[in-house]
C-alpha cells in the first residue's frame, strides 16, 4: 500500500476484524464509529484477536497502539490509501456513509465495502465524486482470521482499482477471489445458501434433526472442504478418470438428487424448530470456550496449509489479467 493510514469505518464485528488485521501488518488504522462505546469495544476486541495474529506473525513495528479512532467517517478517510467500509447492511445507512467517505477520501484511495448483500453498482450510485473508485470487498468471519474475501467490481469499476484493491488484500494474507459477475449475494454466500436451503429443508420434513445436519458437515464433507473445493474434491472421488468420470457414473443420479431438493420457505414455525434444534444441540455447551476452540483449530489449520505447497494456491492473483 502507498503512504497513509487505513480507514475502518463500521467497528462492528466485521469492521473491528479488519482492524486487528490491518494493524497486525504494520498498518496505521484510523476508525469510526458512530455507536456509544464503539471505541471501547474496539480496542478490546483488537486486544483479544492480538494474541493469535501474532502467532500468525506480525510485521515489524505492528501494534494496537497505531489505532486511533476518529470523531466522524469523513475524519477517518482524510488522507487515507485505502477505506474499508463495514457499515450496517442498511440502504439508507449505506448511502449517507459512502456519500461522506466518498467526498471525505482522497481521490486515489480504493473505497471498498464489506457488504454482503449490496451490489456494487448499488453502492457506485450513492457516491457522486469519485464511483469509479468504489467496490465490494466482502470478507468473511472471523475476519482477521478466515483468509477468503471477495472482490467484487461494479460496473463503473476501474480496473487499476480492482487491481490495487487485490494486491493490497494479498499483502495482508488474504486469499481474493475476483467476481467477475454482479450476482445478489456474490459467490460464496450464495454456496452457503444452497446448503442452508437443504438444511432447512431437510427439518422441515423431519429427515434429519438440526444436530443431525451440524454433523453430517462438520464431520464429513466439511473436513474435506477446508482442504480443497467441493468441485477437486469431486474430481478426485472419480479417481484415474477425474470428474469426467465422476461426472459419467454419478451425474445422472446428482441430477436426481438436485431435482428432489427442497424449497422451504422461512416460516415462523420452520424458524422456531431451527432456533430450537440449535438450542438444543448446544445444550450444556460453553459457547465461549467453543469459539475459542474453533479460533484455536482455525490457526493450526490455517498454519498448516501454509506450509503445504501441493495444495491448489487460490491466492494467485493473475486472474486480475481478466478484471474488469
Amino acid at each position: 500500500m502507498s503512504a497513509g493510514h487505513v480507514a475502518v469505518v463500521g467497528a462492528g464485528v466485521i469492521g473491528a476484524g479488519w482492524a486487528a488485521l490491518f494493524l497486525a501488518h504494520g498498518l496505521d488504522v484510523v476508525a469510526h464509529d458512530p455507536a456509544d462505546g464503539a471505541e471501547e469495544r474496539l480496542r478490546d476486541s483488537v486486544r483479544r484477536a492480538w494474541p493469535v495474529l501474532a502467532r500468525l506473525g506480525l510485521a515489524e513495528g505492528a501494534g494496537p497502539d497505531r489505532l486511533r479512532f476518529a470523531g466522524s467517517a469523513a475524519e477517518a478517510a482524510d488522507g487515507a490509501r485505502f477505506v474499508q467500509e463495514s457499515g450496517p447492511e442498511q440502504e439508507e445507512v449505506k448511502r449517507r456513509l459512502l456519500a461522506e467517505l466518498d467526498e471525505a477520501a482522497a481521490p486515489s484511495a480504493p473505497l471498498a465495502s464489506s457488504s454482503s448483500g449490496l451490489t456494487p453498482t448499488a453502492l457506485q450510485s450513492m457516491c457522486a465524486h469519485r464511483p469509479e473508485r468504489v467496490l465490494v470487498g466482502h470478507p468473511f468471519h472471523p475476519s482477521h482470521l478466515i483468509p477468503l474475501v471477495e472482490v467484487v467490481p461494479g460496473t463503473r469499476s476501474e480496473r487499476s482499482v480492482v487491481e490495487e484493491t487485490l494486491r493490497c488484500y494479498t499483502a495482508l494474507g488474504k486469499r481474493p477471489v475476483l467476481v467477475r459477475r454482479e450476482v445478489p449475494g456474490h459467490v460464496t454466500n450464495r454456496l452457503q445458501a444452497a446448503l442452508w436451503r437443504e438444511a432447512y429443508s431437510l427439518v422441515e420434513r423431519g429427515v434429519a434433526t438440526v444436530a443431525d445436519i451440524d454433523t453430517a458437515v462438520s464431520e464429513g464433507p466439511g473436513l474435506r472442504w477446508a482442504l480443497l473445493g467441493p468441485l477437486v474434491n469431486q474430481h478426485l472421488s472419480g479417481g484415474p478418470g477425474g470428474l469426467a468420470h465422476t461426472l459419467e457414473h454419478l451425474g445422472p443420479p446428482a441430477q436426481r438428487w438436485m431435482d428432489d431438493l427442497g424449497t422451504p420457505q422461512l416460516t415462523p414455525a420452520l424458524t422456531e424448530a431451527l432456533v430450537r434444534g440449535v438450542d438444543e444441540e448446544l445444550t450444556g455447551v460453553d459457547q465461549a470456550r467453543m469459539v475459542a476452540e474453533r479460533d484455536e483449530l482455525l490457526v493450526q489449520l490455517i498454519e498448516e496449509k501454509r506450509r503445504r505447497r501441493s495444495l491448489p494456491d487460490t491466492s494467485r492473483t493473475d486472474s486480475t489479467r481478466s478484471a474488469p
